[in-house]
């Protein structure tokens, strides 16, 4: 019989790639990993493991026990899930933000559990999505909030499951002053987007390549209030989320882009826990947060 810690071990390296990313992932060393994971091998009774340069791969014995170890696993997630609904006392629910939404929904969706149920205990780390999403699959949260521009479907999974939260506009944000109109007369403009290789950024750039020009991306950063800021002060202009404003909009001006399109909002859970009273509860209260927000005013 297969130990679940060490098939845990396997599944972690299957999905993090290195043993130091299993070790440092698990508070382990990486001496503890090898060790458990050649016991695993033992067990097995055929290579689990094979080099890779200075590293260590799957091999494909490997690669199939991991897969049936993502199984076992999400059993055993789902049996402790029906014990702990069968017991009274406090809940804890781990979720992982995008920075608006943790901003925006998540300290409202707190208030309204607290007052609604009081049991479920939230633990709570802004996270941009591609991240958070593979850390959902390792188990280090319960529940992701995440988002996916029009165009640009996030990669899925068998083991996960989605919820739409709602839907959130997309537009231009130009200073005040500004006396452009549409995106088409921002092709001289400054802009300020998020990194390269989020799917918000390609996105951002397809909507200027689309109306004709390349944009100067002069600026980046992962934090909007940045980019409310640049703008703001009239350095710059940018795509951004109704969700984003939480205060004050001096100094900007938005505008509408072709087709008025929206970014949706959704709640990834494991599919393992699906039936879980709190984690539903928790994603309901972000919905409500979300239909409750008035639309941004221009």
């Amino acid at each position: 019989m297969f130990e679940l810690r060490r098939l845990r071990l396997l599944a972690e390296l299957a999905q993090r790639g290195t043993i130091a990313d299993v070790a440092a992932r698990l508070s382990y060393s990486p001496s503890t990993v090898s060790q458990q994971l050649s016991v695993l091998e033992r067990e097995a009774g055929v290579p689990l493991l094979e080099p890779d340069g200075r590293r260590v791969r799957l091999t494909p014995h490997g690669r199939l026990l991991a897969e049936h170890a993502v199984r076992v696993l999400e059993l055993d997630e789902a049996a402790r899930e029906a014990l702990r609904s069968a017991q009274s006392g406090q809940v804890t629910v781990r979720i992982a933000a995008m920075a608006t939404a943790a901003e925006a929904l998540v300290p409202r969706a707190l208030a309204e559990l607290s007052a609604s149920t009081p049991e479920i205990r939230v633990e709570m780390r802004e996270m941009s999505p591609e991240e958070a999403l593979v850390e959902l699959a390792a188990r280090s949260f319960d529940l992701v909030v995440a988002e996916q521009y029009p165009g640009h479907t996030r990669e899925l999974h068998a083991t996960v499951d989605r919820t739409l939260l709602g839907t959130d506009p997309v537009r231009l944000a130009v200073p005040a002053a500004s006396t452009a109109m549409s995106i088409g007369d921002l092709a001289d403009a400054a802009w300020i987007m998020e990194p390269a290789g989020t799917a918000v950024r390609q996105w951002a750039v397809q909507q200027c390549r689309q109306a004709g020009f390349e944009p100067d991306v002069r600026f980046e950063a992962t934090d909007l209030g940045v980019h409310i800021s640049m703008v703001a002060s009239g350095q710059a202009v940018a795509i951004l989320p109704d969700l984003v404003w939480t205060g004050d909009r001096h100094g900007v001006r938005s505008i509408d882009l072709p087709g008025s399109p929206v970014r949706e909002l959704f709640a990834a859970t494991r599919a393992a826990s699906r039936g879980s009273e709190p984690i539903g509860r928790v994603r309901a209260a972000l919905a409500d947060m979300l239909a409750a927000r008035r639309p941004a005013e221009g």
